[in-house]
């Protein structure tokens, strides 16, 4: 189920332009969460966008919601927590300074790319 719910939340991202989409498998590296899917957004509108787009569609079509949201106040970086998937939106800014792909350099990470 997993897989499917990352594959249908990369495509969500792309359908409302989210760039830098990065899926990260840490199952095995961490207790946190089993995967963290992340992206770059340009603007505080498109980052409340791309969060909706995923909440609402995740929502009507596998019956599931966020366990905690967070940053949805300021925009420049939103966390979705869906439990064994978390998802992160991130200003360029944001996703720049934290630079977080670093802390898991040695996890199994995919690139997604719009196929257009």
């Amino acid at each position: 189920m997993d897989n499917k719910i990352i594959k249908r939340a990369t495509e969500l991202m792309l359908e409302k332009k989210a760039y830098e989409i990065k899926v990260i498998k840490v199952i095995n590296l961490t207790s946190i969460t089993d995967y963290f899917i992340n992206c770059s957004s340009d603007s505080d509108p498109q980052t409340k966008a791309i969060k909706n787009h995923i909440q609402n569609n995740l929502s009507k079509e596998f019956s599931i919601k966020p366990n905690h949201v967070e940053g949805y106040e300021n925009l420049k970086w939103v966390l979705m927590d869906y439990i064994n998937i978390v998802i992160n939106i991130f200003s360029k800014e944001e996703r720049e300074y934290y630079n977080i792909e670093r802390l898991w350099a040695d996890a199994d990470i995919k690139i997604i790319k719009d196929k257009k």
